[in-house]
């Protein structure tokens, strides 16, 4: 087995996995933080990199009937959230190719440029 090639999309503000530190995310991808997961608060992102994809399964979630794949760190395989591939309901449309990271399961750091800033998460 080869080594795995791990992106990193630069920022001031880096989405870690909690388990491996791997970046998946900056806070320029963050488009909303009033979600809800398995572990509590969750955040809505444009676009995740490092990321390992299950089989497309159907949910009934609180906003209606939708075709999710769980997302899970490329690196560790520390289960992260899922994305949305399809819902049913056209004013939840917006949510088709968006990732889902589970608060719980990330860490939120400074990135390239905020070195000195201190860590949160």
């Amino acid at each position: 087995m080869g080594r795995k090639f791990l992106e990193h999309m630069g920022g001031s503000r880096i989405f870690a996995c909690a388990a491996c530190d791997t970046m998946l995310t900056n806070r320029q991808e963050l488009i909303s933080t009033r979600f809800t997961g398995a572990t509590g608060r969750a955040f809505l992102f444009n676009r995740v990199v490092n990321l390992r994809y299950s089989d497309v399964q159907d949910r009934l979630m609180l906003t209606g009937r939708h075709m999710v794949r769980d997302v899970m760190c490329k690196n560790c395989d520390a289960k992260l959230g899922w994305i949305y591939e399809f819902a049913t309901d056209e004013a939840q449309r917006y949510k088709e190719g968006k990732v889902i990271l589970e608060r719980a399961l990330v860490t939120e750091n400074g990135g390239i440029g905020d070195r000195d800033a201190p860590a949160h998460s």
